[in-house]
């Protein structure tokens, strides 16, 4: 039970990593010039040698990318409580019971991701001006897809696991 135990708080504190590294890591999108000068961009800010806050982010039209920082931002915090209130459980509990709120909380993470790369991936044209239009999704990006399915499978693992000896 302690291996398994491990197992799981380990997975967690990998979706952890993977939210606050996607959330904080300015690689959301890539622009590669002929100048060969690599532009990063972020959900705050566009960097190549110096950086520069995301243009019109301040906008309605930029109510998307609002959208999507907040979730990110929310699904990083919701993935840290939900560590807080699993490591509380695990001690309050009794024996054969789930980790019901535990399990709640990290698929709302879960789902919190899910819709901020949603929406990027839908309004990524909306998000950058036109000199950065052509450009490609960056690891930021991928990250953010990747700690979709980290979380939700470290949601359904509290929904499974119970409290033994």
């Amino acid at each position: 039970m302690l291996i398994i135990l491990l197992f799981i708080i380990f997975f967690h504190l990998i979706a952890t990593v993977l939210l606050l590294v996607a959330t904080i890591h300015n690689a959301w999108w890539v622009v590669s010039s002929a100048s060969r000068e690599t532009i990063y961009t972020d959900l705050w800010y566009s960097c190549n040698n110096t950086c520069y806050p995301v243009e019109n982010s301040h906008t309605a039209n930029a109510a998307y990318l609002q959208a999507v920082q907040a979730t990110m931002i929310l699904a990083t915090i919701l993935c840290c409580v939900s560590f807080f209130v699993f490591i509380i459980q695990l001690f309050k509990l009794q024996q054969g019971e789930r980790f019901l709120f535990t399990s709640a909380i990290q698929l709302l993470a879960s789902l919190c991701v899910m819709i901020a790369a949603s929406i990027y991936t839908a309004q990524k044209q909306s998000f950058h001006v036109a000199s950065l239009q052509e450009g490609s999704y960056g690891a930021s990006y991928i990250l953010a897809w990747i700690s979709f399915p980290v979380t939700l499978s470290s949601g359904l693992m509290y929904l499974v696991l119970r409290k033994r000896k």
